[in-house]
C-alpha cells in the first residue's frame, strides 16, 4: 500500500503542473488591460503601469511568468493582489467558512441519499420508489441558484423561518440550509447510484450464497450487499468535495457567505488574477487529494481489491 501511495503522489506531480498552467494561462493570457479601473476614473501612470508589471512579472513570456508563479507557489506563496494584500490572508479567512459549507453539503447529500437509495432499493417498486425518483429528478432539473434563491424568499423573507442571509461569522447553524442547497443535486445522484448498484448487487450470485447460508437478512444487507454498492458511491462522493468547494460561489453568493466563492466572485470583478489563480490552485490541490484518498478507501470497502 505505501509503495501505491507513493506512486500516486508521484502521478500527481504532473497533474498538477499541467492544470494549474492551463489555469494561469487562462487567468493570465486573456486580452484587456489587467490595471483597468485600478486607479478610478482616470487611466493609471506610465511609471505604475511599468512598476507593477515588473512586480508581477508580466513583461516576462508566459512559460516564464508560470515558471517564476510555481517558485512562489512551492514555497507556499500565493502572491499578492495588486492592492498588496496576500492571497494566503485571503484564503486563510475565507478557506474555514467555504470547508464547513462542504462538509455539511457532504453530509446531507451522503446520508440522505444513501438511505433513500437503500430504502427504495430494498423495497423494491412502489411508492416510496416512485416518491424518491420524483423528487431526485426534481432535485436535477432545478439549478441550484433557482432553488437557493426560492428557499431564501420563501422562507426567509417572506416566512422569517430562517435568516435570508448569514452572519461574517457564520455558525454551523447558519450554514445548515445553505449546505442543504449546496449538496442538493449530488444528493439526488447519489440516491439514484445507490439504488442503482443496490439492485444489482440484490442479484449477485455472492448474496445468493449468503442468503442460501441462512445469514441474517440484516447481515446479507449492511455486510455484503452495502459495502460493495458503496465503492461508486465513495468514488463520487469523493470527488465531489472539491466540486461542491468550487461550486460554492453561487452559494455563497445567494447567501452573502464570505467563503472561497464569494471570494473568486469578487477577485473576478476586481480582475485579480492573482487572487483567482491563488484559489483554483488550492481547489485543484483538493481534488487531487480526495481522489487518492478515495482510491485507498476501495481497499477498505473490498477485500477484492489490493494495491501491490
Amino acid at each position: 500500500m505505501g509503495r501505491y501511495i507513493l506512486r500516486r503522489l508521484l502521478q500527481l506531480i504532473p497533474v498538477f503542473i499541467g492544470t494549474t498552467f492551463i489555469i494561469y494561462s487562462l487567468v493570465w493570457a486573456l486580452p484587456g488591460d489587467p490595471f483597468a479601473g485600478k486607479c478610478g476614473s482616470r487611466a493609471c501612470p506610465e511609471a505604475y503601469v511599468q512598476m507593477m508589471t515588473e512586480k508581477y512579472n508580466l513583461d516576462e513570456p508566459l512559460p516564464m511568468q508560470y515558471i517564476l508563479y510555481l517558485g512562489q507557489l512551492f514555497q507556499g506563496n500565493f502572491g499578492e493582489t495588486f492592492s498588496g494584500i496576500e492571497v494566503s490572508t485571503l484564503i486563510q479567512d475565507a478557506y474555514p467558512v467555504t470547508i464547513k459549507l462542504a462538509a455539511i453539503a457532504l453530509v446531507f447529500e451522503a446520508v440522505i441519499g444513501i438511505v433513500a437509495g437503500i430504502l427504495t432499493a430494498l423495497r423494491g417498486k412502489g411508492f416510496v420508489d416512485n416518491l424518491v425518483l420524483a423528487a431526485t429528478l426534481f432535485l436535477i432539473a432545478v439549478p441550484v441558484f433557482v432553488s437557493g434563491f426560492v428557499v431564501q424568499i420563501v422562507f426567509g423573507v417572506q416566512l422569517g423561518w430562517m435568516d435570508p442571509s448569514v452572519s461574517t461569522d457564520p455558525t454551523i447553524g447558519e450554514l445548515m440550509v445553505p449546505g442543504l442547497i449546496l449538496g442538493s443535486l449530488s444528493m439526488a445522484y447519489i440516491a439514484r447510484l445507490t439504488r442503482t448498484a443496490m439492485f444489482e448487487n440484490k442479484r449477485a450470485d455472492y448474496i445468493r450464497t449468503a442468503n442460501a447460508k441462512g445469514l441474517k437478512p440484516r447481515r446479507v444487507v449492511s455486510v455484503h450487499m452495502l459495502r460493495n454498492s458503496l465503492i461508486p458511491v465513495i468514488t463520487f462522493i469523493g470527488t465531489d468535495f472539491g466540486a461542491l468547494m468550487g461550486g460554492a460561489i453561487v452559494t455563497e453568493g445567494i447567501f452573502n457567505i464570505p467563503g472561497i466563492g464569494n471570494l473568486v466572485f469578487q477577485a473576478i470583478g476586481g480582475q485579480e488574477g492573482t487572487t483567482v489563480t491563488g484559489v483554483v490552485t488550492l481547489l485543484v490541490i483538493v481534488y487531487l487529494l480526495m481522489n487518492l484518498l478515495v482510491d485507498i478507501l476501495y481497499a477498505a470497502l473490498d477485500p477484492r481489491i489490493r494495491y501491490d
